[in-house]
């Protein structure tokens, strides 16, 4: 119920819309909105006549980008989930919320520091204090305070964690039909592929280098994971150390990895992506129980390679404009496999620039050399030019289009090069745009193939959004324990998985946007707090949105952000 109220402050009073409801049986306020003075409301009542008042400052804050992480968050349960596992602590922040916080800022403020997690200063730039309930105070928030509330959350609980996030998964990437919850399973397969190179967690730059101090030393990270085939949205995923084959070997990580997915209760189907580097580790003429999409070297298949473009048909015009493809059958290490050839005009057009690129730089570099021996200011023998030209050559596909030569004698070497015109079109005839995957999957559309290879490029581009390639440690006395990592870890996960998840709701929704673009066009949306002078009260203050776009005004729809939109709606 709605009523006006008074307040007095210095002798005048101000006036206030409040929204009342009963809160356990008894009446309260549950909101209210500043109105101003009795003449304020006059003069708004009279059309505003007289001089409008002059703003003292403005300040803009981040809205679009955090309300909608903040829905997925909410739906995921991430807060309730871990407050739900490690209990009420005594601090004002609870570790739930902690965690949900470092995700936030870890997908919409990636650039932060990871160890000094000063939460603090990024949630006062944004409004999640005025839609956020119960509200979070920005100077509650300490990053001593967050770690120690971390260790709360131990190994045993953060695997509790993801078993319980990826029950909420289960509801988001499953078709309402599909029957009870506990029978729920995200549409269509699961795929395991592992991202190598994670990141390099580093030690301070001036640790004492007679200090054995093996937590100060950098050490590479890869990551093996679970995820769907429609969006690549993570399910489960283990961090690993490179170092011991025996444990890190791909077949070792997928095997691990699909057990891993059926110990939380997955009983989709699983398929093993294996990538272009991993095939030499794969035994395609065995037969095991797992489904497999993988690449092989174009090199191996000449022949396909060959084949004119006459046979290849497009893969899909929506989801893969400029993508063609030969679906076939060969041989592949005895055993007859579907094959597919597949083109990409995108593909054919980066490595086409690159070549350009490198050639480019191969040339001028040979030219200065052969100008130099000509000149004979350069003195070197016939070995040592022989060598810097295998240097400067050494770009991929270069020396197969560069043709050189050496001659003279007593006098010294004197340098030949020319572009082979005809290798060049051989290979952009031959290999540029195109790849080799071979599937035990018959019956997979084209589509679903392509899809599920892509599917480690696409969750390895939002990790590099989220997470650098070399994670330092922000200060001298900062050592990466594997407890740290652990929960570094998990935030860069949970960033991702919220982050696949909105762009599988856009998608879903008709709006197909990569997860950077999706973000920058969420980031735009921001909140405007308009003060004005004070009038004898409190300063007057006015939250409006900036002007919005049409894909912005649908993606408001899409997270449900009018619901939080400052002013009348």
């Amino acid at each position: 119920m709605a009523s006006v109220i008074g307040k007095t402050v210095n002798g005048r009073t101000f006036y206030y819309l409040a929204e009342s409801a009963r809160v356990g049986g008894a009446p309260r306020v549950v909101a209210q909105r500043y109105l101003g003075s009795a003449e304020d409301i006059a003069a708004a009542l009279a059309g505003g006549r007289g001089p409008a008042p002059t703003p003292e400052h403005t300040r803009h804050l981040a809205f679009g980008d955090v309300a909608a992480v903040w829905r997925v968050l909410t739906d995921l349960a991430v807060a309730d989930l871990v407050d739900g596992l490690v209990g009420p602590g005594r601090g004002r922040v609870s570790v739930g919320t902690y965690l949900a916080l470092a995700v936030a800022r870890q997908t919409v403020a990636p650039e932060s520091e990871p160890g000094d997690v000063d939460l603090g200063e990024w949630w006062s730039t944004t409004a999640g204090q005025r839609f956020v309930r119960p509200r979070i105070d920005p100077g509650a928030l300490d990053h001593r305070a967050f770690w120690r509330a971390m260790r709360r959350l131990g190994p045993d609980r953060r695997r509790l964690l993801e078993a319980g996030v990826l029950d909420r998964l289960r509801t988001e990437l499953t078709e309402p039909a599909a029957g009870p919850a506990e029978h729920l399973e995200p549409a269509g397969p699961v795929l395991v592929l592992d991202v190598p190179h994670f990141t390099t967690y580093a030690g301070p730059a001036d640790a004492d280098a007679g200090v054995d101090d093996s937590a100060a030393e950098p050490w590479l990270a890869g990551l093996a994971a679970a995820v769907t085939l429609d969006g690549a949205v993570p399910l489960t995923a283990e961090l690993y150390r490179h170092g011991d084959p025996s444990t890190t070997a791909f077949t070792v990580l997928s095997e691990r990895l699909a057990a891993r997915y059926a110990g939380l209760g997955g009983r989709a189907p699983v398929t093993v992506v294996v990538d272009a580097g991993q095939s030499a580790e794969v035994d395609f003429a065995a037969r095991t129980v797992r489904h497999f999409v993988a690449s092989l070297p174009l090199t191996d298949h000449p022949e396909l390679a060959a084949r004119p473009a006459t046979g290849r048909r497009a893969v899909d015009r929506e989801r893969f404009p400029g993508v063609t493809a030969l679906d076939t059958r060969v041989r592949v290490a005895g055993v007859d496999r579907r094959v597919i050839l597949v083109h990409s005009t995108a593909l054919r057009a980066a490595q086409t620039q690159a070549l350009a690129r490198d050639l480019s730089s191969a040339t001028r570099r040979l030219a200065d050399l052969a100008g130099s021996l000509e000149r004979r200011t350069l003195h070197r023998s016939r070995e040592q030019v022989a060598a810097e030209v295998a240097r400067i050559t050494r770009f991929r596909w270069v020396e197969r289009v560069l043709s050189t030569s050496l001659s003279g004698g007593e006098d010294g070497p004197r340098l030949r090069w020319r572009v082979d015109e005809a290798a060049l079109a051989r290979l952009r005839h031959e290999v540029f745009g195109k790849q080799v995957l071979v599937t035990d999957h018959d019956d997979w559309p084209v589509a679903d193939v392509l899809t599920a290879y892509r599917a480690r490029y696409r969750l390895e581009a939002t990790l590099r959004q989220f997470v650098a390639p070399v994670t330092s440690a922000p200060s001298p006395r900062w050592r990466w324990t594997d407890e740290r990592v652990a929960v570094h870890s998990l935030v860069c996960l949970l960033a991702t998985t919220v982050a696949h998840v909105m762009r599988r709701r856009a998608q879903h929704a008709g709006v197909d946007l990569s997860v950077r673009d999706l973000f920058t066009r969420l980031a735009g949306i921001e909140e405007t707090v308009v003060s004005y002078p004070s009038t004898g009260g409190r300063p007057r203050a006015r939250r409006v949105l900036v002007d919005l776009d049409p894909l912005q005004r649908r993606l408001c729809t899409v997270f449900g952000l009018d619901e939080w939109t400052p002013g009348p709606r």
